[in-house]
Parts: C-alpha cells; sequence; structure tokens
C-alpha cells in the first residue's frame, strides 16, 4: 500500500484507495484482502475509522492508535468532518440541487439499497455539476458530490433517485450506463478534519482518475 499512502504521522494515515478493493477483510477467505488487512500486515496497530464500498476510489483514513481511533470515529459520527466526491453521471442533472431522501438496504435484492421516504433515518446529499461532455456518443456529466449523512450506498442511490447514476455502477446504474465506464466512476475527492492531537485542521485533496 506504500504507493496508495497520501499521508502518516504517528497517530493516523490517510491513503488514496484504489477502485475494486474492500476497505475491510468481508466474510470468508476469499474476501481476507482489503485495505486494511494489507495496512495491517505493514503496521499491525493500525485500526479502521471510516470505510468506501469497493468499487468506490478516493481518501480513506485509518488510525494508529486507539485514542486517535475515537476522536476522528467521532468527527465523523458527529458530521464535523467534511467530505467531496466527484462522480460522471448519466445525462444532465440541473446545475445544482439536493436529494432529501432516506436510504435503506433492501433485504428482498441485496447488495442493493434503496430510497425510501418512510425509513427513519434521514439522508442527505448536495450536488453541483461541473462539466458536461459525451462517451460513446453518450451525454454525461461530472458533478462534486456532498454527503452530508453517510448512509451505505447514499451517493449512488441518490443519483439513481433523480435519474442520472454513476456511470459504470452495475448496481444502480443503467445497461447503458454500465457499459460508458469499466469502473464505478465515484472518488472522494477531498476530506477534511480535525488532528487528534494536535487539534489542527488537516485536508486531504485527491483528483479523481477519472
Amino acid at each position: 500500500m506504500e504507493e496508495c499512502l497520501v499521508y502518516r504521522d504517528d497517530d493516523l494515515l490517510v491513503i488514496n484507495k484504489p477502485a475494486g478493493l474492500l476497505s475491510v477483510p468481508g466474510k470468508g477467505d476469499a474476501l481476507f484482502d482489503s485495505v486494511l488487512s494489507r495496512l495491517q500486515a505493514i503496521e499491525a496497530k493500525t485500526l479502521l475509522v471510516h470505510r468506501l464500498d469497493r468499487d468506490t476510489s478516493g481518501l480513506l483514513v485509518f488510525a494508529l492508535n486507539r485514542p486517535a481511533q475515537s476522536h476522528i470515529s467521532r468527527q465523523f459520527q458527529d458530521r464535523q468532518t467534511k467530505k467531496l466526491y466527484q462522480a460522471i453521471v448519466e445525462g444532465q442533472p440541473v446545475d445544482q440541487g439536493q436529494v432529501d431522501i432516506p436510504v435503506c438496504y433492501d433485504p428482498q435484492n441485496p447488495p442493493l439499497h434503496i430510497a425510501d421516504p418512510d425509513y427513519s433515518k434521514s439522508a442527505l446529499t448536495y450536488f453541483r455539476v461541473l462539466d458536461q461532455f459525451q462517451i460513446k456518443d453518450r451525454l454525461v456529466s461530472r458533478v462534486a458530490l456532498t454527503p452530508i449523512t453517510g448512509r451505505s450506498h447514499q451517493l449512488r442511490v441518490h443519483m439513481q433517485y433523480i435519474d442520472h447514476p454513476i456511470i459504470g455502477d452495475t448496481l444502480y446504474a443503467t445497461p447503458v450506463g454500465q457499459s460508458l465506464s469499466d469502473r464505478l466512476c465515484l472518488h472522494a475527492t477531498e476530506l477534511s478534519f480535525i488532528h487528534p492531537v494536535t487539534g489542527q485542521t488537516l485536508k486531504f485533496v485527491c483528483p479523481p482518475p477519472f
């Protein structure tokens, strides 16, 4: 994982996670390979703080001691961190807007999640169009996505909900949208949080590879 290292000090490290790699081990030996297992093979004391979907790339922070893990995890729980993603979506959304609808697990169709207005936990995403262009003669848009909440598959479900799913998404895109990219075009581009020891605000930026 050395080639993916963005930042490291005595308390934490930040990784540019590649697409297609789990953040943490799944169930069974076949799903053991992950960012966390690779980091722990190098530094045994590496601890999980948050995670990204397997097919999402971008910035991911890990702690190197329990106090740091607790401090940064609390920032995520209390929505004190700032996260920004970029995605390429099908079609042409309005210039900017928000999607405010709960997202929950779909027990009838695992591992899918669905937008459900009756679900008790809210989910809110702001979006802004950055650029528009064509891929294989299909109009697509590059968007900045700011999740206020952190539900599983939130950005992917919210973009599908407004009929502009993320291209390359094998779960939520249309067949045409899936054919436009060989990967999910979703990347965690910016991450800001307070250092657990110094109290300084750390901001990391990692441009998308697409």
